[in-house]
């Protein structure tokens, strides 16, 4: 599948990429896609049927969907697109794609809309309109229209063997994009709500485990973050949650749409099964980054002691949700990120993506525990790490590195 970070133009100085945009206020602000302004140092837009160009600033982004909320300055009101309810479109509606494939400005296509909420495309937060209304490079961040003029989705990717149109077009659907673009105006930034639980849609839906644990429906839990809402709530692994304040689970966007919506900060019920029984507790709703980053917003003051950023290392307590990326389910440790240049954590040996289990045959299951390991080395001493790696031909391995801690 594409996404439109189409036509770089290669140049002594920069290179150039193509976009599609709504204006969503007549004080000129845009709605878009992330991937049509990430990464850039200027931002240039232009309006259908006016020769100018506008110099944009970006009022925020959110990675998740795909989306970004530029402002620009026209000494004027625009004119507005009308946003319309995604929610009541319905397959075999004709619909309209507009934006400038190609670098073609303008161009309208037609089609219908071919499936509604469909995921497994995008990321977590990405359920799709899916659309045969010809989407190619430079659609990106277009409006997807029904036939009253209103917009219904931002047009957002395409699957294609090749580089171009094939059938298959995607759009996060309006009301999706109204809430992030509120959030943006208002925020700068969207705050997803999480309660610290992990699960995979396929295996925690299974109805055979469901019926062995006694849940005519649910989501059974994976794994429950160290520290999170859902463990201070006593949520265990093995839980099936079937009700979130009185509304039935029986998908994990059930699960998920209901906890993100939530306002951070508020309690929510949740019902579920264990050993057959049934329970309930109340749980607070926090910021999803907060909940599975570990100690990833911890900053490290600068110190003489062995720190790991001494030693070179850019890490983090591994997530419940990264174990699970990693093919490591249920692994405690820390996540390194990155690895500096030059470092005494690059001679031994360390690259991104390892995982530290321990230090000195000292378990570390957090980035705290592992900075207070290394805080106890000296200099000189012997140091040995044990590591966690995925190898791309022979799986995950068990890697010891060693060294002598630097003066």
């Amino acid at each position: 599948w594409n996404r439109f970070f189409d036509f770089p133009e290669s140049g002594p100085t920069a290179e150039r990429s193509l976009g599609s945009g709504v204006v969503v206020d007549k004080k000129g602000y845009i709605l878009t896609n992330n991937h049509v302004v990430d990464g850039a140092t200027k931002i240039q837009v232009q309006l259908n049927g006016d020769t100018a160009h506008y110099t944009a600033k970006v009022v925020g982004t959110d990675e998740e969907t795909d989306l970004a909320v530029l402002k620009i300055d026209a000494n004027r009101d625009l004119s507005v697109a009308k946003l319309g309810n995604s929610d009541g479109v319905k397959v075999g509606d004709w619909v309209l794609a507009i934006g400038s494939p190609f670098g073609l400005k303008a161009t309208v296509t037609a089609g219908i809309v071919s499936a509604k909420d469909r995921g497994g495309v995008g990321g977590q937060f990405q359920h799709f309109l899916e659309t045969d209304a010809a989407i190619n490079p430079g659609n990106s961040g277009g409006p997807l229209v029904d036939m009253a003029g209103q917009v219904i989705g931002i047009n957002t990717a395409i699957v294609t063997q090749s580089t171009g149109y094939q059938g298959v077009g995607f759009a996060l659907p309006s009301n999706t994009a109204v809430n992030v673009y509120n959030d943006l105006i208002e925020h700068g930034k969207v705050t997803r709500g999480s309660i610290g639980v992990s699960f995979q849609e396929e295996q925690s839906t299974n109805p055979i485990v469901l019926k062995q644990l006694g849940a005519p429906y649910g989501i059974v839990i994976e794994g429950v973050e160290p520290g999170s809402p859902a463990s201070r709530a006593g949520l265990k692994p093995g839980d099936v949650i079937t009700e979130v304040d009185g509304n039935p689970v029986r998908t994990g966007n059930d699960l998920v749409d209901r906890i993100t919506h939530a306002k951070v900060g508020s309690m929510v019920r949740i019902n579920y099964m264990r050993d057959r029984k049934e329970m309930g507790t109340n749980v607070m709703v926090e910021p999803r980054d907060r909940v599975f980053s570990g100690t990833a917003n911890e900053k490290e003051e600068p110190s003489d002691e062995n720190s790991p950023a001494k030693f070179g290392l850019h890490a983090e307590t591994l997530s419940s949700e990264r174990a699970q990326h990693l093919g490591m389910q249920g692994q405690r440790g820390v996540l390194v990120s990155e690895v500096e240049p030059g470092s005494f954590a690059e001679d031994i040996g360390f690259a991104a993506g390892d995982v530290i289990v321990e230090v000195n045959h000292n378990s570390v299951d957090t980035f705290n525990g592992l900075h207070r390991a290394l805080a106890d080395l000296r200099k000189g001493q012997e140091v040995v790490f044990k590591v966690l790696r995925q190898d791309e031909n022979r799986g995950l391995l068990t890697v010891f590195l060693a060294g002598k801690v630097p003066a």
